[in-house]
């Protein structure tokens, strides 16, 4: 089960890995480690590398602390490290305490889509719906900005988001589909009707000592040959204490309760179909546009009225480089969110594909490529992976050798670097992170604490970048 489950997380082939050379045994990784509170760790070189591709990202940061007005949008990509918002989540609660919140950002109804959702955002849904996930998605399903496509035909469908964190309240949203068509309405008002209907009466009767199959097709006057139909009797022998469902004509009132929504009609813009609150919102009800007959959704973004940073997350278990690039769709939306800085988080699940450094690479730089052709006033940051484990038992040099190609070409390609895999202490840290409780047992994926630790190094290595910068403007 343990195999399966990291399989379904990460998408790993385990196929054909013996004679490649770049899979080194590891002694240390199969002894189980107790967490120790005591056990000293210290993080280095936590910088910014090739800084001046952030330049324009820092004035934007500068012009908002200035003037106290105006948003600040930071998209965030990545795998499962990203979708399950705990890393995020740290960095996003950080910005926006030094900066201002303007809002919680992109969100998808993960958990509709039977997957893990965000901790701060609740869905809940009626209605049949299909996913799709890029990893695994035809190239022709309408797979957008979220990295999985939730697809319906009923036209008796409700998406409920509920908003758990009161920071995080509303009162812009921005519904994002394929083509921007405007396939839903929103409710945020319903109210509960009560439906009566009648239904076939229901008599039972349970076989007391001493009591025979006829006397009790007597006693409902009903003939012994139906009495046993109905109960899927074979002979007239009967015991005691059975309980018997008894054939009657009657019938009976059943109450049943259907909330029906007002709908709202959303409001067209250049990338999304958008509803605007006159005071903030706590939970909305998406809803089908009863013109439309198909419906796809590819994510929506909360907003509010105050200036600062709103901090998008957008995370795909399993997900790669070459699976965003599957679907033009992706590049098109992305628009919608306005990115200031675009950071890139994956690697993981590379490496787990045996990717050589050139091939993941290519499929890097053509994810870097389409984002700055669709975002031209967009930064980006690449992100590299963090220390961990292939296959439970073997060194991860295929990462060593990504965070290398990704330093070597981000002056050629304009991008920043953040070195998570150094930073962390590198692969040979493992068995320290795993002492001090950072990693999961499968030494692939984090703790909470250690995702959120990386948060704290994240913004404390954008802090000392960005204070840098702000010393110059003196």
């Amino acid at each position: 089960m343990k195999i399966r489950f990291l399989l379904f997380l990460l998408g790993f082939s385990i196929f054909g890995f013996a004679q490649d050379s770049l899979l080194v045994p590891v002694d240390s990784v199969d002894i189980e480690v107790e967490v120790v509170d005591s056990v000293e760790v210290t993080f280095s070189s936590n910088d910014f590398h090739n800084v001046n591709a952030l330049l324009p990202f820092y004035e934007k940061m500068y012009q908002l602390e200035q003037s106290k007005s105006g948003k600040i949008n930071i998209v965030h990509i990545g795998d499962s490290h990203i979708q399950a918002d705990l890393f995020t989540a740290k960095i996003r609660n950080l910005f926006q305490q030094s900066y201002g919140n303007a809002g919680f950002g992109f969100t998808f109804p993960y958990s509709v889509a039977k997957t893990n959702n965000s901790a701060p955002i609740r869905y809940s849904a009626s209605g049949n719906f299909q996913s799709f996930r890029n990893l695994y998605a035809d190239v022709n399903r309408p797979v957008g900005l979220s990295g999985i496509s939730l697809e319906t035909t009923s036209r008796d469908f409700a998406i409920q988001l509920v908003v758990k964190d009161p920071q995080y309240y509303f009162t812009k949203l921005k519904v994002i589909s394929p083509q921007n068509v405007n396939l839903f309405d929103v409710s945020v008002s319903n109210k509960d009707i009560v439906i009566e209907r009648k239904v076939p009466k229901r008599i039972t009767h349970k076989v007391k000592s001493g009591e025979v199959l006829g006397g009790i097709a007597n006693k409902y006057n009903v003939s012994l040959k139906v009495l046993k139909k109905a109960n899927g009797l074979k002979s007239d022998m009967i015991r005691e204490g059975k309980v018997l469902t008894i054939p009657t004509k009657g019938t009976q009132s059943k109450s049943s309760i259907k909330t029906e929504y007002i709908p709202i009609e959303l409001q067209p813009s250049l990338f999304s179909n958008d509803y605007v609150a006159e005071t903030p919102l706590e939970k909305i009800a998406i809803v089908p546009n009863q013109e439309i007959d198909d419906f796809a959704l590819n994510g929506l973004v909360l907003e509010n009225e105050n200036f600062g940073v709103i901090y998008h997350s957008i995370g795909v278990n399993g997900a790669k480089a070459s699976d965003f690039n599957k679907f033009r769709l992706f590049n098109e939306q992305l628009p919608v969110l306005n990115p200031d800085l675009v950071v890139i988080s994956l690697g993981t699940n590379e490496s787990f594909d045996k990717q050589s450094e050139e091939q993941y690479f290519a499929h890097l730089d053509q994810m870097i490529q389409g984002i700055k052709e669709n975002n031209p006033q967009a930064c980006v940051l690449v992100m590299t992976s963090p220390p961990s484990i292939l296959h439970r038992k073997y060194k991860n040099t295929f990462i060593e050798k990504y965070a290398q190609i990704i330093e070597d070409n981000a002056h050629v390609k304009n991008y920043a670097v953040w070195n998570l895999l150094d930073v962390f202490g590198g692969n040979k840290s493992i068995k320290r992170n795993v002492a001090k409780g950072y990693m999961a047992k499968d030494k692939v994926h984090y703790s909470k604490a250690g995702y959120e630790r990386q948060g704290e190094l994240f913004f404390e290595a954008f802090k000392q970048s960005y204070e840098l910068y702000k010393s110059t403007k003196q």
